[in-house]
């Protein structure tokens, strides 16, 4: 899945993308870390992989795309 990077904090290594949608999804430092990445700047596309969470059980929610997904890896976009 494409995203753009939105916030990046290198010192926790943690941030949000925005998927094609506007839907801001938060990513942590393993999720950055597995991606092999050393610096990520806003505006960047970005291709992450999701897992569902616990939280994506609950149908007809109207939370957005990003609701009930996990981040695991955050890299940079490659044609």
């Amino acid at each position: 899945m494409q995203a753009t990077a939105y916030t990046y904090d290198p010192e926790s290594r943690s941030g949000q993308v925005l998927l094609d949608d506007g839907t801001p999804v938060p990513f942590d430092a393993a999720a950055f870390d597995a991606g092999g990445l050393r610096l990520l700047r806003p505006g960047q596309r970005v291709r992450i992989e999701t897992e569902d969470t616990e939280a994506s059980s609950g149908a007809g929610t109207d939370a957005g795309a990003g609701a009930g997904r996990r981040i695991t890896l955050v890299t940079l976009q490659t044609f």
